[in-house]
Order: C-alpha cells, then sequence, then structure tokens
C-alpha cells in the first residue's frame, strides 16, 4: 500500500478514534460514569473527564495524585472501602464498593439518608502478570446519587402511605367509622375492618353476603333501609339513613350511613359507595342530654338559678332566668341598657363598668348585686360570667344567674350578729375559739382572742404561738390541765394566768375549755376572758385592805395616846380636888369629937369630884365616835401661815429659816381643815427634823396649775432621802427615823388622795427634799 493510502488511513482511523473517543465521553457525561485505570506498580490514577466531574475536579487537574483521592473518600467510608479493595485483590474477585466521596466545594452525595451525601459505584477490572500479581486495576466509576435519592423518595412514599392507611384505619376506628364498597354488577360488598367491627363480625370472614347483611337489620328498620337504598338508585341523591343493627351476640347498635351511587357515561349505576358510622353512643349521649336539660331546668327553677349566653349573633336567657328578673321571655332578651336598667341604682355605674370590662377583656365576673324588679320589688342575685375561648378565638360568654336574696338576708343577719358579739368580747374583753389540741388544728378565733394574746387578726397565727406567749412561770401549769383534760375527755377551767404580749405587756387571763364530746379528742370550743383589770382591783382592794388595818391598827395607839393624855390632863384636877376632900373628910372625923357636918360636906366634894372625872371620860369618848369628815372651804395660804406660826419654837430652836412664796388672790379649797392642817404639820415637822443638827432653810410654796388645781411644796435643805427609798417612804410603818411610827407620811398621803388630790416625794441626795400636794381649787379670785 502506498504511503499516501497509509497515511490516509491512518488519518481516518484517528479521525474515527476522536470521534469515538468524544461519544464515549459524551456517553460518559449522559449516564454519569466514568473510567479510571490504576497502575499499582506506580500507583498513578489515570481519571476519565466525566470522573474528574463525578468527583468535582476539573480535567485539567490531571494526572491525578492517589493520595488526593484517597482524601476524597468520605471519611467514614474509607477504612471500609479500602479494606474491602484489599480483601477482592487478596482472593482475586473483582472489587467493587459504595461509598461516599466529599467534593472539594465540601459536597457530599448521600444515598441511604437525606443529607446530601455522595455515593459511587466501582466495578474493577484488574491486570494480572505472568507470575499472577496484579499489577493495573481498570474500572468505572458511576455517580448513583439521583439514583439513591429516587430510591429513597420511593421507600419514603411507601412508609408514608403505609402511615396514611394506618392513620385512616385508626381514625377510623376511633371515630367508629367505617367504609364500603357496593358493586352493583356483581352484587358484591367489600368492608373496611372498622365496618366488620361496627357489625360484631371477624375482618377474617371474608367477603359478606348481602343476605346476611339483611338480616342483621332490626326487623323495625329493614323496610326503611331498603326504601332508602331504592330512592338513592333511582336518583342523584346520595342514601342518609339511621337504623339499627343486630350483632351476632344479640346486642343492638344505631348505625349512620351515606351512600353514594357511581354511574357509567350512560347513566346506569355500577357501584355504591360509602359509610358506616357507629351512633349508639351518641344516640344515648343525646337522649342523656335531653333527659339532662330536663333536670337542669328543673334543677334550675328549684334553686332560683337561671343560665344565659352572650355573643355577636345575640342573646339567650333560659325560662328561670326571666322569672328571676321578672320578665316576659314572650319580649325576649333584654339589651344591655335595658339590663342595666334594672339595676339598684347604687350598682348600676359598677355593674356597667363590670360590663365594659368583660367586653373589652374578654374576662368573666363572679358578683353580688341588687335588681329592682318592674313590680318594685327588691332582689339579690349573683351573676357569674365564663368566658368561651375555642382554639385561642373569643366566641362570646356564658354565664348563670342565681337568686340568692334569702341568703343575702340571712348572711347581713348573720354579719350583723357577728359584728355585736364581736363588740360585745370586744367590750368585755372576752375571746372565742374552736380548736383540737390533739391534732393542733384551729377551727375559729375570734378577734378579740388575737388581741389578748398580743397578735394581729389579720395575721394567719399556728396554735403553737398562742401556746409561747404564755408566762413562763405559769406554761408547765396550763399545758399539764389542758393534757389532762384532753386524755379524760372532760372540760377544763383555767382561772388565772399569764400571757406576755410581743410589747412585753403582761395580762392576767382566764380559759374555759368545753370539749365537744361529738367530735374527736382534743376538739374544745372555749373562751380566753381577759381578767387583768379584775386581778388589780384584787390587789388594791389587798393593799386597801392592808392599809385600812394599818390605820386601824395607828387610829388605835393614837387613839390611846389622845385618850390618855386628854384624861390625863382633864382628870387630873377631880382627882386631886375628891384626893383633898377624902382628905379632910378623914380629917374631920379622926378628931375628938368628929365633925360630921364637914366630913358629910367633903364626902359629898369627895363624890362630886369623882362624878366630874366619869363626865370628862364621857366627854373625851364621845370626841372618837364614828362620823362623815366636814368638808368647808379652807383658805389653804392662811392654814399655811397658821401651821408655820404654830410651830415657830420648832423653828427657832433648829435654826430654821422659813421661806413663804404662796401665790395672791387664791380662793379656797373644799376640805377638811383640821385634816389639811395635818398633813402640813406632818410635811413641815418632817423637813425641821432633816435639818435639826446644822439648821437650813424651809421653803413653802403655793402655785395654781393649768389643770384645775392648786399645788403645794415643802422644801428643805436636809441630807435629802436615798434614792431606792423614795417609793418606800409613804407605806405604812416604813420610817427612817429611829423614834418615828412609820404612820405619818401614809396618812397624810391618804388624806391628801381623799381629797381627790396627790402627793409624792422628790430627793437631791446632800441638798434636800421636797414633798408636793396637789388639791382641786375652786378657781382664782377675779382679776
Amino acid at each position: 500500500m502506498a504511503n499516501e493510502d497509509v497515511e490516509k488511513t491512518l488519518a481516518e482511523l484517528s479521525r474515527d478514534l476522536q470521534e469515538s473517543k468524544a461519544r464515549l465521553e459524551e456517553a460518559q457525561q449522559v449516564a454519569h460514569v466514568g473510567h479510571w485505570e490504576w497502575d499499582l506498580e506506580t500507583d498513578v490514577v489515570v481519571w476519565s473527564d466525566e470522573t474528574y466531574r463525578i468527583f468535582g475536579l476539573s480535567p485539567q487537574e490531571r494526572p491525578m495524585d492517589l493520595a488526593t483521592v484517597r482524601s476524597m473518600v468520605h471519611p467514614e467510608d474509607r477504612e471500609r472501602l479500602y479494606q474491602r479493595v484489599d480483601q477482592d485483590l487478596v482472593a482475586g474477585a473483582r472489587p467493587e464498593a459504595e461509598f461516599r466521596i466529599v467534593r472539594p466545594s465540601g459536597e457530599v452525595r448521600t444515598v441511604s439518608s437525606l443529607t446530601s451525601e455522595r455515593w459511587s459505584s466501582l466495578p474493577g477490572d484488574t491486570k494480572r502478570d505472568a507470575s499472577g500479581r496484579p499489577y493495573k486495576l481498570f474500572g468505572t466509576i458511576q455517580d448513583i446519587t439521583d439514583r439513591k435519592r429516587t430510591e429513597e423518595a420511593f421507600q419514603e412514599i411507601s412508609r408514608k402511605l403505609q402511615e396514611s392507611n394506618a392513620r385512616l384505619e385508626e381514625a377510623q376506628r376511633i371515630a367508629n367509622v367505617g367504609h364500603y364498597s357496593w358493586n352493583l354488577v356483581e352484587n358484591r360488598v367489600i368492608w373496611s375492618d372498622e365496618v366488620y367491627r361496627i357489625y360484631g363480625l371477624d375482618s377474617q370472614q371474608g367477603p359478606i353476603d348481602l343476605a346476611k347483611v339483611s338480616e342483621m337489620i332490626h326487623p323495625e328498620d329493614r323496610e326503611l333501609v331498603f326504601r332508602a337504598a331504592e330512592e338513592a338508585l333511582q336518583s342523584k341523591v346520595p342514601a342518609d339513613i339511621e337504623h339499627r343493627v343486630v350483632r351476632p351476640d344479640g346486642e343492638v347498635r344505631t348505625i349512620h350511613s351515606v351512600g353514594t351511587v357511581k354511574r357509567d357515561t350512560s347513566g346506569r349505576p355500577y357501584e355504591m359507595f360509602g359509610t358506616a358510622q357507629d351512633i349508639t353512643e351518641r344516640k344515648r349521649s343525646e337522649k342523656a342530654l335531653k333527659q339532662s336539660q330536663f333536670y337542669l331546668s328543673e334543677g334550675q327553677r328549684l334553686a332560683h338559678m337561671g343560665s344565659w349566653a352572650f355573643n355577636d349573633s345575640g342573646h339567650y336567657w333560659s325560662d328561670e332566668l326571666y322569672k328571676i328578673y321578672g320578665l316576659d321571655p314572650q319580649n325576649g332578651a333584654p339589651t344591655i341598657e335595658q339590663y342595666l336598667a334594672l339595676i339598684h341604682p347604687q350598682d348600676r355605674a359598677s355593674m356597667a363598668e363590670t360590663i365594659k370590662r368583660m367586653q373589652e377583656e374578654h374576662c368573666g365576673f363572679d358578683q353580688i348585686e341588687r335588681i329592682v324588679r318592674p313590680d318594685g320589688q327588691l332582689r339579690y342575685i349573683r351573676a357569674v360570667a365564663v368566658p368561651v375561648i375555642e382554639q385561642g378565638v373569643f366566641k362570646g360568654f356564658i354565664g348563670t344567674t342565681m337568686d340568692v336574696t334569702e341568703q343575702e338576708l340571712l348572711t347581713q343577719e348573720l354579719r350583723r350578729e357577728q359584728g355585736y358579739l364581736g363588740e360585745a368580747q370586744s367590750l368585755a374583753h372576752i375571746g372565742s375559739w374552736a380548736t383540737n389540741f390533739y391534732t393542733k388544728q384551729i377551727f375559729h378565733i375570734s378577734d378579740e382572742t388575737f388581741r389578748l394574746h398580743g397578735f394581729d387578726p389579720k395575721d394567719p397565727t399556728p396554735l403553737e404561738r398562742f401556746f409561747d406567749t404564755i408566762h413562763p412561770e405559769d406554761a408547765a401549769a396550763v399545758t399539764a390541765a389542758i393534757d389532762e383534760a384532753i386524755h379524760s375527755r372532760a372540760d377544763f377551767d383555767i382561772r388565772e394566768y399569764r400571757v406576755c404580749h410581743p410589747d412585753g405587756t403582761i395580762r392576767f387571763v382566764r380559759a374555759i375549755g368545753h370539749h365537744n364530746r361529738s367530735g374527736e379528742m382534743g376538739y374544745y370550743v372555749g373562751i380566753t376572758v381577759d381578767i387583768t383589770e379584775r386581778k388589780k382591783a384584787e390587789q388594791e382592794r389587798e393593799k386597801l385592805r392592808q392599809l385600812e388595818a394599818d390605820l386601824a391598827h395607828i387610829n388605835r395607839v393614837n387613839t390611846m395616846g389622845e385618850l390618855a393624855a386628854a384624861l390625863a390632863h382633864e382628870i387630873k384636877q377631880p382627882i386631886a380636888a375628891a384626893v383633898a376632900n377624902a382628905g379632910a373628910c378623914l380629917g374631920f372625923l379622926a378628931g375628938e369629937r368628929p365633925d360630921i357636918l364637914e366630913a358629910r360636906e367633903a364626902a359629898s366634894g369627895t363624890i362630886g369630884s369623882a362624878r366630874r372625872a366619869a363626865e370628862i371620860i364621857d366627854h373625851v369618848r364621845s370626841l372618837f365616835k364614828k362620823s362623815f369628815p366636814q368638808r368647808e372651804p379652807v383658805e389653804v395660804n392662811e392654814l399655811i401661815r397658821e401651821v408655820a406660826l404654830l410651830l415657830h419654837n420648832d423653828i427657832r430652836r433648829n435654826s430654821v429659816t422659813v421661806h413663804l412664796e404662796l401665790a395672791e388672790n387664791l380662793q379656797g379649797v373644799a376640805g377638811d381643815r383640821v385634816q389639811l392642817e395635818q398633813v402640813l404639820m406632818n410635811l413641815m415637822l418632817n423637813a425641821i427634823e432633816a435639818m435639826r443638827d446644822a439648821g437650813g432653810d424651809l421653803t413653802i410654796t403655793s402655785q395654781p396649775t393649768d389643770d384645775g388645781h392648786l399645788v403645794v411644796s415643802v422644801s428643805d435643805t436636809g441630807l435629802g432621802v436615798p434614792a431606792n427609798k423614795i417609793d418606800q417612804i409613804f407605806d405604812t410603818f416604813f420610817t427612817t427615823k429611829p423614834q418615828g411610827t412609820g404612820m405619818g407620811l401614809a396618812i397624810s398621803r391618804s388624806i391628801v388622795e381623799s381629797h381627790g388630790g396627790r402627793l409624792w416625794a422628790t430627793s437631791d441626795s446632800g441638798r434636800g427634799a421636797t414633798f408636793r400636794f396637789t388639791l382641786p381649787y375652786e378657781g382664782l379670785m377675779g382679776t
């Protein structure tokens, strides 16, 4: 062959080869299949253009380094892939694997999951040398991502279809709704599982015979069902009927059947498809609802309670509600304005505000208000409103209204009674309570009980806190008395114990508990009485009794002394005269010739003197007879000057200087002059006594006060009264003087207090003492 022919042939072969290669590349690109060649000796990999594209690379990047190829295999598939290839090479099998690759862009193609993963199919063909050792590996690689995705999508669709069918079956089972198909041409019926259950049959029994279905229809409803089916076949109106079926076990169920007839192009019916729903429970509920509505209406009538509903479409009022408001149902429910006109004028503004807030905020309410019926009758009603919200959407209101006039009047009466009781307890300082000491439960505690223990009635207080207020010295006795009563199931009366208030105040109380014999162990109802004032009164009476006894004693002593002095002074002269007359009588009788006349005269004189002594004793005794003190106007300043004059000798003898600082123009006070003189004399003598060794100043003042009293003070510059004795010097028989009786100041205070005044002392140790007393005075003379 000529060279020209050879070159022409080679050129044609080259062109054909190029065209074939181009077609191969095109085919690989369309099929997403590339080829590769791996030299196992040099570890060099040669790829086709499509292989580069599958790996997301450019063919201009050839040749490809094996390490780069390995790094592009997905990390989770890398070890598994190369173990599989090595095992196939050793076994002499053709390596084939599916794996994921990660393109340089980060894209990962996926098959088995919903993530973007990349899978490749690598069927390989191994080349071996004469010794059988493999030296080159050739194969193809195919991008099967879309196929995998399609498979996954198909599996997902299949799974969802199965789930949908399962949910449909479950929904039918829950709703007791099944479907059926009646082939009119073959007269064959196909039922869903739920229809089998509705009829009480087993779906494993296969197709149901129509004759058997007819027999299961309740005899009273059978004709009705057949007629409805015939009418549906003759017309285009679906069959819709309720009927009863009798299950094989004899149970009767009510079914709602709906059937639609399918027709061919000529209008001839060939199939009826429909549903069957078991509405037995709904029918029973409807029957029960009707009964409930009847009972509700009757109950509303008996309870004087009506119901209502309000929404955008209008109002609904029950018959009883019209009766409560005294309205005629024929006129319909009133408007809001008409309703407010029925509300008592004093409650109308509040109710209008409530309705406005209810409409704006879609909130309910519960309140008692007064209404005035058209006939003028006043009634109390309780209205309750509840908003209706469905799926977050406000639909309106429903509510009830009850006539609570009788209850409200009783409640008001009860509140008044409770108010009276509370006021009475507060005035009498008596608190009531009911509790179980064993279980520590409190059933009732009145406000006064809280106050008796020093607690705020508004604060919740456990039983233990009441016990904590008991004085520590009384706690054991109180607890023991209550424990003994609990275990013996008896009443108790703890006549006196102390409670300590949080502010430190101590009160005396008495607790009386009555065991509730019909209740459980430890259940007591009782009262707590504040006896503090009574206790103080008893203590004051005891002090008064003691003072009276002391005064009686000192009065007896003073009376005896005064009586003795008076008797000694008054009787001395008649006794002396009697002695002289007796001596003269003896002298007249002792002579040789007794002078009987003179002796008789002397004896008569003796008798007269004796009678005179008896008369003196009677006169002195009359001075100490019990009589009411004589109150008269007393000029206090004049009295002070008289006492100072009477004590002139004592004042001069003890080197005491008297200072009189007396207010002018004072009107006299009402009192017993002798007793007031005794007080002044006692205070001035005590002051003089305090300065007898060194002398000093005695200052006496009188001054009116703003509160209608006259205050008199007696001050000295003596040693004063010790601070720890200042409160004791007025006690009976307490004295700081060796020769004192301890009665002077006690009697003085008693006299001042009997005149409506007060006597007290102050002392500055080493600088003397001041005694002051007040007397109510009639007022100042004209100014």
